[in-house]
């Protein structure tokens, strides 16, 4: 048999993906189908989507418009209008996957809630994303990231060694809402695959942080009252003469390690440190001698020793630092991605290279308004009046 090197198709190069959802998890989610070969059209009000106006802002772009909706095509319609309602209705009936995260009752005020579409197209996937879900005592209630992370237990797990609790850097909940959205709607498209019935998929932000958590949730469970606390000792971030580093010993052999890594084999016959038990009883002790002694030197020392002793440590590193990571250079973990507006951006796709497509640029507002909607057999006549009344917007900088 002979074989080929000819790359697979990505799995979803045949699907088309309509993207009403605006701000992060939705919006993530359709783009990760996107990675993996779809096209997905983006449907954003006259204003764009709510998330373009977060953060730092250059012109229509900030961070989160390009991070999770690179790659889309956006049509720009206002659905409050009659007309604006049919022109969605009619991109709808054309998609594989519906992915919303409107309020309760505004897909169906629409013409386009999940029980009308799927009756319409009983193998569609219809993905909707809500704060707390579409019934019950909360699910009216905004909800966003910060409020997520407090009213979830999140904060309250990553309390600080005061115990206050702490909000953690990153749209931590919104990014995992995306991701399990996507897993939800690939398995949803494989069963379609298989057995020809879609689904309407349900998830929201609160059981997604939930969901999240279970490890800690286990371990309250198992443990209440339980405190969560280093697990070994030495363990901990230790700043060196120029910046810090982690370092962790999970059991005797990788503490000897450390101790021949700094030199000191007398910790080996210390009573105080003679086993992982007893050094954690004694982490206090431990932590400020090795603090102590990395301190006397600068980062870049310590990497190469504790790397030649091969104890388990990193380099506390910023996102510059990240970007310029060694390994990040050798697995092409970021692309290079050409914003216009903003210039060429070093752009993490999923981890799964293989089932990925390079990334290309966020759109502009309406940027392929007239284009997508010609396709979709609307008349030039009516997309003239529609622009004309602002029922459907067309990005100025593009060509008609």
């Amino acid at each position: 048999m002979t074989r080929t090197n000819a790359p697979l198709p990505l799995p979803f190069a045949d699907l088309t993906v309509l993207d009403i959802s605006q701000g992060i998890a939705g919006p993530y989610c359709a783009h990760l189908l996107w990675q993996q070969g779809a096209r997905v059209i983006k449907v954003e009000p006259p204003a764009g989507d709510w998330g373009r106006g977060v953060g730092a802002v250059r012109g229509q772009f900030n961070a989160l418009t390009v991070a999770y909706n690179a790659g889309k095509e956006s049509v720009c319609v206002d659905a409050a209008r009659a007309d604006g309602q049919r022109v969605l209705r009619a991109l709808a009936a054309r998609a594989d996957v519906i992915v919303q995260n409107f309020r309760p009752g505004v897909a169906e005020r629409l013409g386009i809630g999940p029980a009308r579409m799927m009756a319409e197209r009983p193998g569609l996937v219809y993905v909707l994303i809500s704060g707390y879900g579409e019934h019950g005592p909360m699910s009216g209630a905004p909800a966003t990231d910060s409020v997520l992370q407090a009213d979830s237990g999140l904060m309250h797990a990553n309390r600080d060694a005061q115990g206050e609790p702490r909000r953690i850097g990153m749209l931590v909940v919104d990014a995992a809402t995306g991701l399990y959205g996507a897993q939800a709607a690939c398995a949803a498209l494989y069963r379609q695959a298989r057995t020809g019935v879609g689904t309407h998929v349900e998830l929201n932000l609160f059981e997604s942080c939930v969901a999240l958590q279970i490890y800690n949730l286990m371990e309250q469970s198992i443990a209440p009252g339980h405190t969560a606390k280093a697990a070994s000792a030495p363990n901990g971030v230790y700043p060196t003469a120029d910046g810090l580093i982690t370092i962790v010993t999970l059991n005797n052999a990788q503490f000897e390690k450390l101790t021949k890594a700094l030199g000191r084999p007398e910790w080996l016959t210390d009573a105080r440190f003679a086993d992982a038990a007893r050094r954690l009883e004694n982490a206090a002790a431990i932590n400020a001698a090795v603090a102590a002694d990395i301190g006397r030197h600068p980062t870049a020392h310590w990497l190469d020793v504790l790397t030649r002793h091969d104890v388990l440590h990193a380099p506390v590193r910023d996102y510059a630092g990240l970007v310029a990571h060694p390994q990040a250079a050798h697995l092409g973990t970021f692309q290079a991605l050409e914003q216009p507006g903003l210039g060429t951006l070093p752009y993490p796709g999923a981890p799964a290279h293989a089932l990925r497509r390079p990334v290309t640029a966020a759109p502009r507002i309406g940027e392929h308004t007239l284009a997508v909607l010609t396709e979709a057999g609307f008349d030039a006549g009516a997309l003239d009046a529609w622009r004309a009344d602002g029922t459907i917007v067309q990005d100025a900088t593009a060509r008609d």
